[in-house]
């Protein structure tokens, strides 16, 4: 079960900010980890079997004075199924081919279109391209 933890540690300058967070990033299960609050004083860390009080600890004895202000499981969005309202309005595009002829640092490589309609025969659209194969 995916947890969310807020710890408030006191950290004054950049150096212990990074510092926290790296201790906090390297623990057991921990999924993500951001700062909050005012300040950036408290730590918001995300993740599954994650041993509260022993970070806690751990960020006591490396950084400084720090208390664990909140925990609970993580609220998971819940998503909605939306169906698109046209979905014959634009088909996706074909899929490219490519070829190339071997050469290292030779001649470019040839992109033409396949369409599906025609039978899967190769096309290009544009009148002035070279058609040579």
């Amino acid at each position: 079960m995916k947890q969310k933890l807020v710890i408030k540690v006191s950290m004054n300058k950049d150096k212990s900010r990074s510092k926290a967070m790296k201790i906090v990033v390297g623990a057991n299960g921990v999924d993500s980890a951001s700062l909050d609050g005012p300040e950036k004083t408290q730590i918001v860390v995300t993740g599954d079997g994650i041993d509260s009080a022993a970070l806690v600890t751990l960020l006591r004895n490396k950084v400084g004075h720090a208390e664990l202000v909140s925990l609970g499981p993580v609220e998971e969005k819940k998503k909605e199924d939306k169906k698109p309202e046209d979905q014959d309005s634009k088909p996706p595009p074909p899929p490219a081919a490519v070829w190339s002829y071997g050469y290292a640092g030779g001649p470019p490589h040839y992109v033409c279109q396949m369409n599906p309609a025609a039978g899967g025969h190769y096309y290009n659209n544009d009148p002035y391209s070279c058609a040579i194969m």
